[in-house]
């Protein structure tokens, strides 16, 4: 079985992204997967790095399961909405106190670093209330999928990372929602067989 977790960066379990990620489960389950889920705004932690990388800030016991489940993984799906070009504060407090030298990644004595991820794939689902994919690639250069593709996972050493853009949501019907949800069905189903 392919082991794949699920992660939601939106705050609200009530948001669009709860949904799609209950969508994928689904999906990815019927298709044979075993899945792991992790809504980053119902975990109890400092999102608040606080020492930067000068000093080690213990991790609370929700941030020691997600590392687990994070190491279990073989895929990695993450979904968050667009907000101000790039990820909920929350979903980067996560990222920042759980990506750490020595966790997900370690630096060589050469000035070089190596991601300690390596072997796992990724999908990341983004959602834009008004902003459509034209002008996040055009204008703003993909800037949130830039940094959570290239800056952080690619970097811990994930690879072969889809992404889907869902936007902007303010002119989605309902029908058009429904349709994305079967794509990420399809989607769920293709990433548990590969």
């Amino acid at each position: 079985m392919k082991k794949i977790l699920v992660i939601n960066g939106h705050p609200d379990k009530e948001s669009l992204n709860h949904t799609i990620a209950q969508s994928y489960i689904r999906s990815a389950m019927d298709a044979g997967a075993e899945v792991r889920y992790i809504a980053i705004g119902a975990l109890d932690f400092n999102p608040n790095l606080q020492f930067g990388y000068r000093q080690r800030m213990e991790l609370e016991p929700d941030l020691l399961k997600a590392l687990d489940d994070i190491r279990w993984s073989e895929h990695q799906v993450w979904i968050h909405p667009l907000w101000w070009l790039g990820m909920p504060a929350i979903m980067k407090g996560f990222l920042d106190r759980l990506f750490l030298p020595g966790l997900t990644f370690k630096s060589n004595n050469n000035g070089t670093s190596e991601g300690l991820l390596t072997g796992k794939t990724g999908r990341i689902i983004t959602t834009a209330g008004d902003l459509s994919i034209d002008v996040y690639e055009e204008v703003y250069r993909s800037s949130g999928l830039v940094q959570l593709k290239k800056g952080i996972l690619e970097y811990c050493g994930v690879s072969s990372i889809k992404s889907d853009f869902i936007g902007p949501l303010y002119e989605l019907s309902e029908e058009e929602i429904k349709e994305w949800l079967q794509t990420i069905e399809t989607s769920a189903k293709n990433d548990s067989i590969r």
